[in-house]
């Protein structure tokens, strides 16, 4: 039985379905919302427990000058700040630009919740929510006349990262994605490195993923990502994962509204934590390469050790890592 993770996940959703499309006058942007369930934690994910609330999201979806009869499409996934136009909006403008229709969106707006509030909760950044949001997108992009259900990558940021990241696992997948349904690439931007996958058969998708890291991150330091891919990698089942590794940058390079580099302690880490391991029995915790039982106490205490991270915007970085991802877009995404 999964056990209950109350400082680490809190909310799923699974279900989608578009409640309202609005095309806008320059007919390339659509204001879309769907219907998501929402659960309490991951647990209620694994077990199948009933949904305890739905939540309606609203969207955008955006459309390349270029005309085609269907796109390739990316979902673009926020940091713990939500959607920032400088940010979410600034990439999405930029992949629309390499031919790729943009859905975006703002998991915590849907919920009613603040930065400061989710700073504040114990229960910490509301990831299930954000995956099973993800699937749902998926889901409604894949259903669109003007999508190419088979060629839809997702990409996010910090929060959004460590989302781009999960929905690749296959348990995850098949559990809020029923069908062969897929993202076909993801893209994680200094994600928050909170869970792995057990390394066994068939653990990810099998979709390319692209893992950009700042050589001075230390909200997932390097040193810890790699720890990740040595151990599955030592198992015979690597992850279909790589990793970019940007010099002298520090987490949220990409975000323009970060002032000098600073620490910022009211944000939660897991960076001297293990990762917690998905896998078919109950999770674990990956410690100098192996597999341990899960230990809440000790999860605590890494968390309270490790709180905090650096921060602190790069011009040069931003360009280097949005060419570096729209390659891999193009190369896993266009026809």
């Amino acid at each position: 039985m999964y056990l209950r993770l109350a400082t680490l996940i809190t909310a799923a959703v699974f279900r989608v379905g578009i409640a309202q499309s609005e095309t806008l006058a320059d007919g390339r942007t659509e204001v879309v919302k769907f219907q998501s369930r929402s659960y309490a934690d991951f647990r209620q994910v694994f077990t199948r427990e009933a949904a305890t609330a739905t939540t309606t999201v609203s969207a955008t979806l955006s459309f390349p000058d270029e005309a085609m009869d269907r796109y390739a499409a990316v979902v673009i996934v926020h940091t713990i700040a939500g959607y920032q136009e400088s940010n979410e909006g600034w990439h999405a403008a930029q992949f629309r630009k390499a031919g790729f229709a943009t859905l975006t969106y703002d998991s915590f707006a849907a919920r009613g919740m603040s930065e400061a509030a989710i700073i504040g909760s114990s229960a910490g950044p509301p990831l299930a929510s954000g995956v099973a949001d993800a699937f749902a997108a998926l889901r409604l992009l894949a259903n669109h006349p003007k999508i190419d259900a088979s060629h839809i990558g997702i990409v996010g940021f910090s929060f959004g990262g460590e989302v781009a990241h999960l929905t690749a696992f296959e348990r995850l997948r098949s559990m809020l994605m029923p069908g062969p349904l897929r993202f076909a690439a993801h893209v994680a931007y200094y994600p928050a490195g909170v869970y792995g996958a057990t390394a066994e058969p068939g653990a990810y998708t099998g979709a390319p993923i692209l893992m950009l890291l700042g050589e001075k991150d230390d909200s997932l330091p390097v040193a810890k990502a790699k720890e990740y891919l040595d151990y599955a990698s030592g198992r015979g089942y690597s992850p279909p994962i790589e990793i970019l590794i940007y010099p002298g940058a520090y987490h949220a390079w990409t975000v323009p509204g970060l002032g000098t580099l600073r620490f910022y302690p009211q944000y939660g880490s897991t960076r001297k934590c293990p990762f917690v391991l998905f896998g078919p029995a109950a999770p674990t915790l990956l410690i100098e390469g192996r597999e341990k039982p899960l230990d809440l106490n000790s999860l605590r205490t890494c968390r309270d050790e490790g709180r905090g991270y650096s921060m602190v915007y790069d011009a040069s970085v931003l360009g280097r890592s949005t060419d570096d991802t729209v390659a891999f877009l193009r190369k896993h995404l266009r026809p």
